[in-house]
């Protein structure tokens, strides 16, 4: 039947066109990409990332000592085993599988490995395969400091999820059977007739109240006892979420098919963190700059200021402006390239700027007063009153106004109500005037 020109021999055939053709895929090497990663074929998700982060940092070709090729084949390797399904082919076939097309890159051309193995197995390009279902992802809102963003970091954290019964491997039955739902004949749905009139009747499906959509109801006698029939296990599991340098808030840290199984048959979802800021004591984070506030004296401002900075990263800077270079209130100074990594090219930084607020003394001595006057130049001739003193000017009181936005406020309700009087005043004049108008034309 499948001898000389059948399907998979001769030349007519789909493996006939090219020698050394054979059912499979040719197994190739499955360990270069760990060797280049530095990790063992049995290393986690979180130590294949940590090893990326610290080989990318060395090899990168804008930093000294980096290596162009070497990080191209870096990444290559790492987009190869973060992926779940590009792993298990690669621990399977290797790296010409990949290369192939395989992994779903769609890196190999049409009609290659993959296509063919679609064709075998009834799926192809026209649709066929049908896609596996998916749980939902479990999202987490992680506080994270301006510290753990500026040098990088990882944090430990704990989460509930449900995962395959180890006692009946996810079967939910003692004997390893699994039972079709008698009700909807294993399909997950029940077809019911609804009658919406005479001789009219509508066709509807609805989940199985049975089996739970899952096709399979097991008898009492065969229940798993440590699931109780269910196929799943509560489990708590230690993740660590990998915070990068320059990480921005509000980016998303994701652990593929972390989130556990919500049913049997269900593929699990992923576990999201979302990152978001805690506030800082000194800075603010403006993209990739920060921002801090900096009050000084007025003698600082005016005859020079020095002073200290600790920098997320632990480092002392040093601050100073010499005497003589006057700073003037709400004046801006920028340090450049102190400020947040940047995000994959963490070698870069944005820059630090400090906002000097100059804080004044609430009064001076005579004696004060006097040193300054023989210091600081006085007031233009322009401060008086036409320049001269000579016009009989009438003494006023200056009021302290300690919050000017709640100052005008307040002077703003104030104008309301007297309009507001000015305006019942005025109804009650023309309202007594209108009433004699009116007599007077009856």
């Amino acid at each position: 039947m499948f001898g000389g020109g059948g399907f998979f021999g001769g030349a007519g055939g789909p493996f006939g066109g090219f020698p050394g053709a054979s059912m499979g895929p040719t197994k190739s090497d499955n360990t270069r990409y760990y060797t280049i990663l530095g990790v063992e074929r049995s290393a986690s998700d979180a130590e294949i990332k940590k090893a990326h982060r610290k080989l990318a940092l060395k090899l990168h070709p804008d930093k000294a000592g980096g290596d162009t090729d070497k990080f191209k084949e870096l990444n290559e390797a790492f987009e190869t085993l973060k992926d779940p399904e590009k792993r298990r082919i690669y621990d399977e076939y290797g790296e010409d599988a990949i290369k192939e097309g395989m992994g779903g890159g769609g890196g190999g051309p049409p009609g290659g490995m993959s296509d063919l193995f679609d064709m075998l197995s009834g799926g192809g390009r026209g649709g066929g395969r049908q896609r596996e279902r998916r749980g939902e992802n479990v999202v987490h809102r992680l506080k994270v400091s301006l510290e753990e963003v500026y040098n990088g970091g990882t944090r430990k954290l704990s989460l509930a999820r449900n995962v395959k019964c180890e006692t009946c491997q996810g079967k939910g039955t003692k004997s390893g059977r699994q039972y079709t739902c008698e009700l909807c004949h294993g399909s997950g749905v029940q077809v019911m007739m609804r009658p919406l009139g005479p001789g009219m009747m509508q066709q509807i499906q609805q989940p199985c109240a049975r089996c739970n959509q899952t096709g399979y109801s097991t008898p009492s006698h065969d229940l798993c006892t440590s699931c109780s029939g269910k196929g799943l296990m509560p489990e708590r599991k230690v993740f660590e979420v990998h915070i990068e340098q320059g990480h921005k808030f509000g980016a998303k840290v994701v652990l593929r098919g972390e989130a556990g199984m919500s049913e049997l048959g269900v593929l699990p979802g992923d576990v999201v963190f979302v990152l978001e800021a805690k506030a800082h004591k000194t800075f603010k984070r403006a993209n990739n700059d920060l921002v801090m506030e900096k009050e000084i004296t007025l003698h600082e401002a005016l005859c020079g200021v020095s002073f200290t900075i600790t920098h997320l990263d632990g480092r002392v800077l040093q601050v100073s402006e010499p005497p003589g270079k006057v700073i003037k209130p709400n004046s801006w100074k920028s340090i450049q390239d102190e400020g947040m990594p940047v995000h994959g090219r963490p070698y870069e930084k944005g820059n630090l700027y400090i906002h000097f607020k100059v804080v004044f003394p609430e009064e001076l001595s005579q004696e004060q007063v006097g040193a300054l006057q023989s210091v600081l130049p006085g007031p233009k001739p322009s401060a008086s009153l036409n320049g001269s003193m000579d016009v009989d000017a009438e003494q006023v009181t200056l009021r302290p106004v300690d919050d000017m936005e709640e100052e005008l406020r307040a002077r703003k309700q104030y104008a309301k109500s007297q309009s507001a009087e000015a305006y019942d005043s005025s109804d009650e004049e023309e309202g007594g005037r209108g009433q004699q108008v009116r007599c007077a034309q009856q």
